[in-house]
C-alpha cells in the first residue's frame, strides 16, 4: 500500500506509466500501446464489480476511449488505471489475433 498526495493505492504503481492508444480487436478486448512504447493485449471483460456493471453491455464496452492515459468509458465516467490494464493484460506478438 502507497499513500500519495493523500491517496490511498492498493499495490505498486508507476507514476510514468499511461496508455497512448487503444484499438477495439474483438468484443471487449483491445490492443494498448502504452506510455513505454510497448503493445498489450487488454480483455477488459476481466473487470469486475458495481463501478463496472454498464460494461455488460457491449456498446459501452466497445466504445472505450484515452482520456488522460487512462481507458474510460461511458462520457469518462469509467475508467481503468494503466497499471491495472497492464497487469491484467498479455504481450502482444505482433501477430493477428
Amino acid at each position: 500500500m502507497k499513500i500519495i498526495d493523500g491517496i490511498c493505492y492498493a499495490d505498486d504503481m508507476r507514476m510514468d506509466l499511461a496508455i497512448n492508444e487503444i484499438t477495439l480487436l474483438r468484443t471487449g478486448v483491445f490492443l494498448v500501446t502504452f506510455s513505454t512504447g510497448e503493445k498489450r493485449v487488454f480483455d477488459a471483460r476481466c473487470l469486475k464489480g458495481p463501478v463496472f456493471a454498464p460494461l455488460a453491455d457491449e456498446a459501452i464496452l466497445n466504445n472505450a476511449k484515452v482520456a488522460h492515459g487512462v481507458i474510460t468509458w461511458n462520457n469518462e465516467e469509467i475508467d481503468v488505471a494503466p497499471e491495472k490494464v497492464y497487469k491484467e493484460s498479455q504481450a502482444y506478438d505482433g501477430m493477428a489475433i
